[in-house]
């Protein structure tokens, strides 16, 4: 009988809804595209680059989070590194069974060589094309808008947005830093956006309070939320979450890098699967996280003891939060489903069971709650 265990997890159809391209290139090639455009890089040793670039698993905060980026940026100002980049990302993602990823980026920052952001979508999207082709994967592309860039900036972003979509480009994003950069001056960006019926999403409530969020979905219409990870400091916005089944686009080892949440223990996930919330699990940056969807779903068996139940409602979420047409994701939704049973057939898992019995975390965690 099967286990619960990181093969298992590689295993299970799954998304990556959040995950950003100048964060999740291979290593290797960094250094390649260092070599071949003559760009200097702070270290030319895998081992000391990699310690530059991987910030450890709890760097104190976004600011310092974010700095890695100045290094992977350097290789990404070429439409031969876009396209690497990209299609290298979808090679990884077949590796574990991701069957649909949504990766973001912003082309205001990859125009240093020259580049038009055109020339960057166009790089990025054949990319995902020849990866879809070679190994079946099925992307989207979210274009971000920076907060600390301003509004002008934002605006040209959901220009951008439209010219593309249904092009591939299928949503945009605020994402950078939220302290003294509030999503609210962006509003005209998202009045274009959602004017001409494209999905958004923003990084909210990672590094400041539920006001964010709110902001976010109120004054932005957010139709996900990117890391949410102080969502539950209020009441009534988490309730309005879950009431308008809005999805969380969250990334356990990211926040507790970023410092968003101090550790494993004290973060979110498991209250808000347990309150009924529509969670989905990410990856964010996969080289300067060091992971892999399946690496965070086994550390959410392993933190929070998820069992079968909860690890196939969290794979499921992600696809229901697709920013795919609804008639592509009922087929997409069939086909996931059928093979998640047979799956579960291989843990000893039947739909008739008792949830307790499969580990069921929101049985688990409601009890916690309940005699705490």
């Amino acid at each position: 009988m099967a286990t619960l265990d990181l093969p298992f997890l590689q295993r299970l159809p799954k998304t990556d809804l959040h995950v950003h391209l100048d964060g999740s290139l291979r290593l290797e090639s960094i250094l390649d595209l260092a070599q071949r455009y003559k760009i200097r890089l702070p270290a030319e040793e895998p081992d000391k680059l990699g310690k530059l670039i991987y910030p450890g698993e709890n760097c104190g905060s976004l600011e310092e989070y974010l700095k890695a980026f100045d290094i992977t940026l350097k290789v990404l100002q070429t439409e031969e590194g876009l396209y690497r980049a990209a299609y290298e990302l979808v090679e990884d993602c077949a590796r574990e069974n991701v069957r649909y990823l949504e990766v973001r980026f912003s082309p205001m920052l990859h125009l240093e060589r020259g580049l038009k952001m055109t020339d960057v979508v166009e790089a990025v999207l054949q990319g995902l094309r020849a990866g879809k082709r070679d190994f079946g994967v099925r992307s989207g592309v979210i274009l971000c808008a920076i907060r600390s860039a301003g509004a002008e900036w934002s605006l040209r972003m959901a220009e951008l947005c439209l010219a593309y979509k249904n092009r591939g480009v299928v949503a945009f994003d605020l994402a950078g830093a939220e302290l003294n950069h509030p999503a609210k001056e962006h509003q005209e960006a998202f009045r274009l956006i959602l004017k001409n019926n494209i999905n958004c999403t923003v990084h909210a409530g990672e590094a400041y309070g539920p006001l964010s969020i709110s902001q976010a979905i109120h004054q932005c219409g957010a139709h996900r939320i990117g890391h949410g990870t102080r969502l539950r400091e209020s009441g009534d916005m988490l309730n309005y979450v879950n009431d308008h089944r809005i999805p969380l686009e969250i990334c356990p080892s990211s926040n507790i890098q970023t410092g968003a949440a101090k550790d494993f223990e004290s973060h979110p996930l498991p209250f808000y699967f347990a309150y009924g919330l529509r969670c989905t699990i990410n990856t964010d940056n996969r080289l300067v996280t060091n992971t892999t969807v399946s690496r965070e779903l086994a550390l959410c068996v392993e933190h929070y003891g998820f069992g079968w139940n909860d690890v196939r409602e969290l794979c499921v979420a992600g696809f229901k939060s697709a920013f795919l047409p609804y008639r592509e994701k009922v087929d997409v939704l069939r086909d996931v489903v059928e093979e998640l049973n047979r799956l579960g057939e291989e843990l000893g898992a039947t739909p008739d069971q008792p949830a307790e019995l499969l580990g069921q975390a929101r049985y688990q965690t409601v009890s916690r709650i309940t005699h705490s």
